[in-house]
């Protein structure tokens, strides 16, 4: 079953939130990694704790999953997506977010 992952640029997500678009953030980086910054508007949830708090995550919704890189947030994603969720994968994660 090989459906493509969604694909987001860290500049197209700045874009949503200055437009003031009501969008659902998922960093799933560790908790230092969040302690250098993370999107405000972001909800964090650990990689590993995601399987035991999918009840967190609206179904109904499509959520942006970030990571540092974007390749945790790649695999959550494909996680996700393979749980019935709507997903978009934010290519180049935090670091291209910040370089942006």
């Amino acid at each position: 079953m090989d459906y493509e992952l969604k694909e987001i640029s860290p500049s197209e997500v700045k874009s949503l939130l200055r437009e003031g678009k009501k969008i659902s953030l998922i960093d799933v980086r560790e908790d230092e990694e969040i302690a250098e910054g993370k999107i405000s508007e972001a909800k964090h949830i650990k990689m590993g704790e995601i399987p035991e708090r999918l009840d967190e995550i609206d179904k109904n919704e499509e959520h942006i999953i970030i990571c540092r890189s974007g390749r945790r947030s790649e695999n959550v994603a494909l996680f996700l997506q393979d749980k019935g969720y709507k997903v978009i994968n934010m290519s180049g994660g935090m670091l291209a977010y910040k370089q942006d």
